[in-house]
């Protein structure tokens, strides 16, 4: 935990005071989805009384990635169609879309970091089905993927000039984007999300996991590897952007559990391609919602 000033304490609570609360709805849907004895009536309850996600999912599932012969015109149909876990995910993003600013500098597009967002949580959550489904959940990788960097959503809204000034510096320098947050702001996302996460009410597990993601000396856990291994390629092929370019020297970084090759680790995915739509198709969401 860095050391704060009671003045930076103070803006950095207040600023994560301002952010919109975490959807009810969505931590509904999260808790339901849990139980395996949800019904799929159940969770077209909850959706069906949140008209925003309802015309989201629908937007969604009538797009052209899932190619239907009809258009669905229903949330009991869309539930039907893309079962309990995509419906979750749906509604996962919906809710970090509907969490963005209104912001974009040369250094920082928020649809390029809900992209990335989307498709570090898609790859974290194949990583633990394929190496640490015993130790972690892959639904939790997900989520920790999909939220990892919501701190920068957190400076973008409440602190713009200054987390510019920090993303410039990352990008005409080559630092590391949380340096230059500590360097211009005092503290970095990885710390502010954390505090988010917490405010919104998310396990311990996932609180640490955003605290920690840049962190190199924390000691190996599971998620964390999956969060930590399916950022550092999505950064390194530049699947959407936030903001944080890829160094080569990372790579001494990383999670060794994967293996030391991390074109190899790509390669064990198959067609990337493939696994990446629904990210793709996912962040299609906000368009045309904000500006």
């Amino acid at each position: 935990m860095p050391q704060l000033s009671p003045e930076l304490e103070r803006r950095l609570t207040a600023a994560v005071d301002r952010m919109p609360a975490f959807p009810k709805s969505v931590q509904t849907i999260l808790a339901m989805t849990r139980d395996s004895n949800c019904l799929p009536k159940q969770l077209v309850g909850v959706i069906e009384k949140d008209p925003v996600m309802t015309l989201r999912i629908l937007r969604v599932i009538n797009s052209a990635y899932y190619a239907l012969p009809n258009k669905i015109g229903s949330v009991g149909q869309a539930v039907v169609y893309l079962g309990l876990n995509t419906i979750k995910n749906l509604a996962l993003a919906c809710a970090a879309a509907g969490a963005l600013p209104r912001f974009h500098t040369d250094f920082f597009d928020s649809q390029q970091y809900l992209l990335h967002s989307l498709a570090v949580a898609s790859l974290a959550r194949l990583l633990c089905e394929k190496h640490t489904r015993s130790e972690a959940d892959p639904g939790d990788c997900y989520v920790a993927g999909l939220l990892h960097d919501f701190g920068k959503v957190v400076f973008a809204h409440t602190m713009a000039a200054e987390f510019t000034l920090a993303l410039g510096i990352a990008a005409q320098e080559g630092k590391p984007l949380y340096l230059a947050e500590q360097e211009v702001i005092g503290a970095d996302h990885a710390f502010v999300g954390a505090l988010l996460a917490k405010k919104w009410q998310f396990g311990e597990a996932l609180v640490a996991c955003i605290r920690d993601h840049h962190a190199a000396d924390v000691a190996p856990q599971a998620m964390l590897d999956c969060l930590r291994m399916a950022d550092a390629i999505c950064r390194k092929q530049s699947i959407g952007a936030a903001g944080n370019p890829w160094r080569e020297e990372e790579m001494a970084e990383l999670p060794t559990r994967f293996g030391s090759d991390l074109d190899a680790v790509v390669a064990g995915f198959g067609d990337l391609n493939k696994h990446l739509a629904e990210a793709q198709t996912f962040a299609q969401i906000g368009i045309g919602e904000r500006g």
